[in-house]
């Protein structure tokens, strides 16, 4: 099978109109050392039948007999059927930015709906089209922060989702910015004490909502700590589902609530991938990254979406811009969107109460062969427990069939409350009856 479009006749035809003797001289800006002097190690091209084949034997490696007990910020949810098939229609699967808004009606409304529903679930004021992911979304947030406020010291929780932060600090190595990591404590909260030290100065206080640990962490009274430092609050969420029971973070004091919504419409396919969200404040519309779809009427009075606000460098000056961020993440967010519309505002409370009761089911019946939570903060579907060595746990469940879930020492190597411990979600997916199994099998 061809990857390719281009024959060599192609190649050679297109050279001799710019100039050049071969494909590689196209690349000469690019230093010596960091071109690849050999061809890539892939193996050889197969035809569509024994390529279909080897696909499936690969798939047939996954785990598929139980829905995993693995979340650490990519959920297993249920996705109606509605929504593929739904999604699937030509209108929206074809569809790419709405430029044209006379041609792009569809489009625009659903991202509206979008925004809709971030602003509803969040408790805050704007909400953009969509970013890339949960990850982006925080260091957007950041760089927002630094706009805003005119500071350079971004202060984020080290119970943030680590890949989280790793993408923050990615942002964040060319800006000059600096990032202070506060740690967590035995509850898996927030140090309050320390981030009350750290806030000083700081654009930004970062806190999860849950955290990455599971945890409900002390979302009032960090927002308090940045307040009166100066700082705007971030609430980050990557387990949505959650905002069907936990109380907007919008309504706790944050100033921006950013996050994946991959829990609604979205499969966890090996970690993506899902739509980002990113809400704010009214007052600080203007430094929003990515673009705004907003309702107008047109000459005749007919109701109408458009690209109300789209502050990027495609479209103005660089040096006005907020963001490069160049698209957003539309048919994931449509997903998500068809998914919160079926749900409804009853469903989502069912949803995220039965969440919430499937991990206690967990940790009562853990708790019958003697595994114990590791953090003492209140949680919602996703908790940390001592198993002893998590790793061994991870290995003997996977020959049974079972993702165990995610042991702690491979985020927090050198934390002392990391080891051993594992970190195991519950959703509506977990029948009581596998969960049963699953402690059976847990136990030492």
């Amino acid at each position: 099978m061809r990857y390719h479009p281009h024959t060599p006749e192609d190649v050679r035809a297109m050279l001799d109109v710019i100039g050049q003797k071969s494909v590689s001289d196209l690349f000469r800006s690019i230093p010596a050392p960091l071109r690849l002097q050999r061809p890539l190690k892939v193996p050889p091209a197969l035809d569509e039948i024994s390529l279909f084949g080897e696909l499936g034997r690969m798939a047939a490696r996954n785990v598929v007999s139980h829905p995993p007990f693995i979340g650490a910020g990519s959920y297993p949810h249920h996705v109606p059927p509605t929504v593929d098939q739904l999604l699937l229609r030509g209108e929206f699967f074809t569809a790419y930015t709405p430029y044209q808004p006379e041609i792009g009606q569809g489009t625009l409304q659903a991202l509206f709906e979008w925004q809709t529903f971030v602003c509803l679930l969040t408790g805050l004021d704007v909400s953009n089209a969509s970013l890339y992911d949960g990850a982006t979304a925080t260091a957007e947030a950041a760089l927002m922060a630094t706009r805003v406020t005119d500071r350079t010291k971004v202060v984020v929780s080290e119970a943030i989702h680590p890949a989280y932060r790793a993408t923050l600090a990615t942002y964040l190595a060319s800006t000059g910015d600096e990032i202070v990591t506060v740690p967590f404590g035995a509850d898996g909260r927030t140090d309050l004490a320390a981030l009350a030290r750290a806030a000083e100065g700081a654009a930004a206080v970062i806190i999860g909502w849950p955290n990455a640990l599971g945890v409900i962490d002390a979302l009032p009274e960090a927002a308090a700590l940045a307040k009166a430092a100066g700082a705007l609050t971030v609430a980050v969420t990557a387990e949505a589902a959650s905002l069907g029971l936990l109380q907007a973070p919008g309504a706790l004091g944050a100033d921006v609530a950013v996050g994946s919504f991959q829990s609604f419409g979205n499969p966890m396919g090996f970690g993506g991938p899902a739509p980002g969200f990113f809400s704010i404040r009214q007052e600080f519309l203007r430094q929003l990254p990515g673009r705004v779809c907003g309702a107008t009427v047109d000459k005749h009075g007919r109701r109408g979406f458009v690209l109300t606000l789209s502050t990027r460098e495609q479209h103005i000056r660089r040096e006005k811009a907020t963001s490069n961020i160049c698209t957003n993440a539309g048919l994931c967010a449509l997903a998500a969107t068809m998914h919160l519309s079926l749900l409804g505002r009853k469903g989502l409370t069912d949803l995220a109460l039965l969440n919430h009761e499937r991990l206690r089911l967990l940790q009562a019946e853990l708790g019958k062969v003697g595994v114990t939570p590791v953090f003492t903060g209140p949680v919602f579907n996703e908790q940390a427990f001592d198993v002893g060595d998590a790793e061994a746990v991870v290995a003997r469940l996977a020959k049974r069939g079972f993702a165990a879930g995610l042991p702690l020492s491979r985020w927090f190597p050198d934390h002392p409350r990391a080891r051993g411990a594992l970190l195991c979600v519950a959703t509506e997916l977990h029948t009581p009856e596998l969960i049963k199994l699953f402690a059976q099998a847990v136990k030492p």
